[in-house]
């Protein structure tokens, strides 16, 4: 194997692609893929098939959702600064003042926030007074509600920030907006339903690093 390797050109670029090898089928069955040999992550793309540069960043799904985020967020994170707020202890505000007390679980899902960042949000807003414990059914759950500080900062927050969500969507457009939160939602529920393995579709590459594409 290292003999092979050895032969190879070194470029990172190189280790990735073989030229004119053509591309295999990703619905292809798992026998098929084992059929490839070693070779298979290589023959998976060809030299001028694998996006890069401006057309990479600009037609990824991945950037695109992150640059979208991260630009969009940048317009709400002064009114959180103002009042001593991370952006995540925000959404955990907004999603309890709909009036129902929230366990962790249901937090952690609404708010997209991971189980171990919750519980030093939870301890930071119980801390300052906006939140506080409440009985639950199960002994279990943390189950939590806003305190009257807590409900009187998240409509200061609301109306503070009013303005420029208001901006935002008169300058995107209402019906643009709407279709892509309607589109966003869908993707999401579309990807939840796909198959947590790639087995069915792909084969495993070799475990050697160096054996890998390196285009992503």
């Amino acid at each position: 194997m290292k003999a092979n390797r050895a032969a190879l050109p070194r470029t990172a670029l190189d280790r990735a692609v073989v030229p004119d090898t053509p591309i295999i089928d990703p619905s292809a069955s798992a026998p098929a893929c084992a059929a490839t040999g070693p070779d298979f992550p290589r023959a998976l793309f060809t030299r001028d098939r694998i996006p890069s540069g401006k057309d990479y960043y600009e037609r990824s799904l991945t950037v695109a959702l992150l640059r979208a985020r991260e630009v969009t967020m940048r317009r709400f994170k002064p009114f959180a600064d103002a009042h001593d707020l991370s952006l995540p202890q925000w959404r955990v505000l907004r999603a309890l003042a709909d009036g129902e007390p929230l366990d962790a679980g249901t937090l952690c899902q609404r708010c997209v926030i991971l189980p171990p960042s919750l519980t030093r949000i939870l301890r930071a807003l119980g801390e300052r007074g906006l939140i506080e414990p409440v009985p639950s059914a199960d002994a279990r759950r943390n189950t939590v509600t806003l305190t009257q500080s807590g409900r009187a900062l998240f409509c200061t927050l609301v109306v503070q920030s009013e303005g420029t969500r208001r901006e935002i969507d008169a300058a995107f457009g209402h019906e643009k907006m709407a279709l892509l939160l309607d589109l966003l939602n869908e993707l999401r529920i579309t990807t939840e339903a796909l198959p947590d393995s790639m087995s069915d579709h792909w084969c495993a590459p070799p475990a050697d690093p160096e054996d890998r594409p390196a285009t992503l």
